[in-house]
């Protein structure tokens, strides 16, 4: 432990203090959120990000631990561990090195080596390897046996040569050395499958391709290796032949004789036969996790945004989902999102049916005191919207909203506990309205993977993009905070400590026995001890709570402090939170104990002052340019607002209301130099675009954001600070061969 400890503490920058705590705080039942709020003192105030940094590295190298023992327990069982070979073992830093030491000793299925060892050929091979001047030919004549099989001279040497191109490829230090040829000089080259050039057009960009596999970008290599699997592509990486040849040369072969030779012709065989297939699985695996991490760390920085999107708030709203030959769902939902009625309206069918279409909308937003209109982006999307915009309703905002997910939602397990009777299309309208109010609290009934903003979500590691995608689920509501009294279990479900049961146990003890009026109560919901509490009180709020305290993010272990400092000034708790003069006569330094910095003090001051602030940015409307709803309406030169809808490492897509995104790529986002797409827009951002280019056919349409109107600087989302590691693959793949192996 004390070696990883310093180990971590080196690769993170960070104190060995701060490892230590952050690993016993997470061993201990933790969670990152809490850990980075609550538990400053201890962490030197580690943001989420180190905190998870810190839980990922450990997690690692606990992993490569217990490798580590199975090896050691193997080769001791086998009887084949010596001093020498425990110490290389008990050395290895990564798995790859771990892996290369154990490949000889590891049981295999019979191979060519072993047939040889069998028919007694090993001395032979060790003789060669000597490369002693010797005649060869009479050497290998005293091996020929027909009961072994070994009927000539060619048939020994060849045999030998089976042998010592298995030594040569299990040689740890000659896998090493053709690893960072692979790494450092190969190249992954892609070409069309025959009679594929028709059926795989979408990958034709891939079907002579080449690059340097170090710099080769995360969204190349997973799309050439999604064209590998769809059969389209036939993918090949390797180095430069005649260099990596040359390398084993200079390491096995030692002279100019005829034994040399045949060690020289044992290279050749071993890099062709062994070591290019075995380099080749590896390095594509060294890459694929590279891609795969770049991609979750894009998708997951896209889902961030789109999670922490500004909401409507606690509005009345009717939601639409449009529709042409079946008509348009509309539904009307009360300021908490409870379904209030919900009919079907035919906008587009002309005459009658628009006619009586504007009265139901009429009627409706006088009926409930609609204050705002969502309408989904798909189908008949912009219409509708048009048909909305001309009946002119006062006091009435419409916005068009994204219907990723929405679908998924009304047809899973959720959906039809809320709304057992209702069909899915008027599941879908609650949805696409509930996600205007509060984004956050819909989107997390959806699988992250299925909102919209990911491209190769569904090629990438599942199981760390699902970590990676929980981590940000669980980081934007804590950052947030939820509201006890109205949440669902849900987004409860993601409060720190809590999880999927124990939020069911909350709100059947709410409707059971009403709101709770204090956090404390939550001790008397079944099953949620004192950890739970501990792990979960400061991010949930109870409006108007008996205590002020309670709709604020400071922690109840901290109520005794925040009281002393209200008796000290004189006053109550509640008059400290509204008195600024109050809260700045108090000296912090006079609180400070063992347990209690100024770190955690000033964040109690702070929520003080903004008690339960939400930490989104405000609502703001859009509308996308009347009469632009096709791609066939689009013109070169036409400048159209838009939304950010997806970021990659290539540029980001912007939804001008043509029911197909655009493209902005990385070198039009700026009038200036741009690495990272994120230094200039985020999701969900407005943005101005000029029309470059319209590929109707392919349904591609590139814009550029170079000289349009400025562009508003993107703000930060809410919640901790993500540092963004270097997008290019070289950068991976180095951390993952320093780090992983």
């Amino acid at each position: 432990m004390d070696k990883h400890i310093a180990q971590i503490a080196g690769e993170l920058s960070l104190a060995g203090k701060q490892v230590l705590n952050t690993i016993t705080l997470l061993d201990e039942g933790a969670t990152v959120p809490f850990i980075s709020r609550y538990r400053k003192e201890l962490t030197g105030s580690l943001d989420e990000v180190q905190v998870t940094a810190i839980r990922d590295r450990m997690q690692q190298l606990r992993e490569l631990d217990k490798r580590r023992e199975a090896i050691l327990k193997s080769l001791t069982e086998s009887g084949k561990l010596t001093p020498e070979l425990q110490q290389q073992v008990e050395a290895a830093e990564t798995m790859a090195v771990l892996e290369d030491i154990y490949l000889p000793y590891k049981p295999k299925r019979k191979t060519r080596a072993s047939v040889a060892r069998e028919k007694g050929l090993q001395p032979l091979a060790d003789l060669i390897l000597e490369q002693q001047s010797i005649d060869l030919q009479a050497e290998a004549a005293t091996y020929i046996h027909e009961e072994s099989g070994v009927n000539s001279e060619e048939d020994a040497l060849a045999g030998a040569r089976d042998i010592i191109a298995e030594y040569i490829a299990e040689h740890t230090e000659a896998r090493a050395a053709l690893r960072n040829l692979f790494m450092e000089k190969g190249t992954i080259q892609s070409r069309v499958a025959p009679g594929k050039e028709e059926t795989g057009i979408k990958y034709k960009d891939y079907f002579e391709w080449s690059e340097p596999v170090k710099t080769a970008p995360s969204h190349r290599v997973l799309a050439m290796r999604r064209g590998e699997k769809e059969e389209v592509l036939w993918l090949d990486i390797q180095p430069p032949e005649d260099e990596a040849i040359a390398i084993l040369d200079r390491m096995f072969v030692k002279g100019f004789n005829t034994v040399s030779d045949q060690v020289r012709l044992a290279v050749a065989d071993s890099y062709k036969r062994l070591l290019k297939p075995s380099m080749e699985t590896e390095i594509r695996l060294v890459t694929k996790k590279a891609a795969d991490e770049e991609a979750i760390r894009v998708f997951a920085e896209n889902a961030r945004q789109l999670l922490l999107a500004a909401p409507l708030g606690q509005k009345r709203v009717m939601a639409i989902d449009p529709g042409f030959r079946t008509g348009c769902k509309v539904v009307c939902l009360d300021e908490q999102g409870q379904l209030l009625e919900y009919t079907a309206i035919f906008p587009h069918t002309g005459g009658r049916g628009e006619q009586e279409a504007a009265k139901t909308v009429a009627f409706l937003v006088e009926k409930y005191a609609i204050q705002a209109i969502a309408i989904g982006n798909g189908t008949a999307g912009r219409e509708t919207e048009t048909f909305i915009r001309k009946q002119n309703l006062p006091g009435v905002i419409v916005v068009m909203v994204s219907e990723s997910g929405a679908s998924i939602y009304s047809a899973s397990e959720v959906a039809r506990q809320e709304f057992p009777d209702k069909d899915v299309t008027v599941r879908g309208a609650v949805s696409i309205g509930r996600r205007l109010m509060d984004p956050l609290a819909e989107l997390v009934k959806i699988d992250p993977k299925s909102i919209g903003v990911g491209q190769y979500q569904h090629d990438v590691d599942q199981n760390k993009l699902q970590t990676s995608l929980d981590d940000v689920v669980i980081s934007c509501v804590n950052a947030v905070g939820v509201e006890l009294n109205t949440a669902s279990s849900q987004i409860l479900s993601y409060v720190s400590g809590l999880g999927p049961q124990l939020a069911q146990n909350i709100v059947e003890h709410r409707n059971k026995n009403g709101a709770f009026k204090r956090r404390e109560e939550l001790l008397s919901v079944p099953r949620l001890g004192g950890k739970a509490y501990e792990q979960a009180a400061g991010f949930l709020r109870i409006r108007h709570a008996d205590n002020p305290l309670d709709s604020s993010a400071v922690h109840p272990e901290r109520y005794a402090l925040v009281e002393q400092m209200a008796k000290d000034a004189g006053c109550g708790v509640a008059d400290l939170m509204k008195d600024e003069k109050l809260r700045k006569s108090i000296n912090l330094k006079n609180y400070i104990s063992d347990t209690v910095g100024l770190p955690t003090l000033n964040d109690i001051l702070q929520e003080l002052a903004k008690p339960g602030r939400d930490p989104r940015e405000q609502f703001e409307q859009f509308s996308f340019t009347e009469g632009v709803n096709t791609i066939d309406d689009l013109k070169i030169g036409m400048k159209l607002p838009g939304i950010v809808t997806n970021i990659t490492n290539f540029g980001a897509f912007v939804d001008i209301g043509v029911h197909q995104d655009g493209l902005v790529h990385l070198s039009q986002l700026a009038n200036r130099f741009v690495k990272d797409p994120n230094e200039v827009v985020k999701v969900h951002q407005k943005v101005m675009v000029t029309v470059t280019e319209v590929d109707a056919a392919r349904k591609r349409i590139s814009l550029s954001m170079k000289d349009t109107e400025s562009q508003p600087s993107p703000k930060k989302p809410a919640g901790k600070p993500q540092r963004r590691p270097e997008n290019d693959m070289q950068s991976k793949l180095a951390a993952l061969k320093s780090k992983f192996g």
